[in-house]
């Protein structure tokens, strides 16, 4: 899952992005609405956290374009405007979470994994793929009931394969959900991810094969079909 951080103040965002970037989501930030409007024209996110004083303008002014380019978006706006009215303005403005600054970023890391489930609440059943069941609420892999070791690109990967577990993903849309915009991604780099998760899958016994769809992309299925 890609998440978009439209925060000008630096060491905050340094803060917020190494933390999500700890739980093995992908975060890409930007400092004004201008830049955020190119990034969401661009990417497809699953969540934005959106400050209110950017140098271009109220974050709130920015729902509309978000609401109207990525109507499924899930929006959290954090910021130092932390009175009643503030907070009942930008949730009536289309955000569906409201944190003020300064804020825990285990509770901000809380509050992204409940934005992210199903409406209502509902928890996702766990995907079973062969001997693999993984979580996609929580984001974790298990093999046999003990928990399979990833590095957070490769659960990255994981987590994009398997969501479309049975069906080719294209390289385009594994990079974009692994990668920061800013990276520069070499040709070779997704294939040696790949060997890297085969590999721990293998170890775990996990019973799943990564098959390569040459120039095309790869697709996660049970070893015995």
């Amino acid at each position: 899952m890609r998440i978009l951080l439209v925060e000008d103040n630096a060491e905050l965002a340094g803060h917020i992005v190494r933390r999500i970037r700890s739980d093995g989501f992908v975060i890409d930030r930007v400092g004004s609405i201008d830049e955020a409007k190119q990034a969401v024209d661009d990417e497809a996110y699953a969540l934005m956290l959106l400050d209110r004083r950017l140098p271009d303008g109220d974050g709130l002014s920015f729902v509309p374009f978000i609401r109207d380019r990525r109507p499924g978006v899930r929006i959290m706006v954090l910021t130092a405007l932390d009175a009643i009215d503030n907070r009942i303005e930008g949730l009536d403005a289309g955000a569906d979470d409201y944190l003020t600054k300064p804020f825990n970023l285990d509770e901000l890391m809380a509050r992204i994994r409940a934005s992210l489930r199903r409406p209502g609440g509902e928890r996702v059943p766990p995907v079973v793929i062969g001997g693999l069941h993984y979580d996609m609420d929580a984001r974790s892999a298990t093999t046999g009931g003990l928990p399979v070791p990833l590095l957070r690109r490769e659960l990255a990967l994981l987590d994009t394969l398997v969501r479309r577990a049975g069906r080719v993903v294209p390289r385009d849309a594994l990079i974009a959900a692994i990668y920061e915009l800013e990276e520069d991604i070499q040709p070779h780099t997704l294939t040696t991810l790949v060997c890297r998760l085969r590999s721990r899958l293998d170890e775990a016994r996990a019973g799943v094969k990564i098959h390569s769809s040459r120039g095309l992309g790869y697709m996660i299925m049970s070893a015995e079909i």
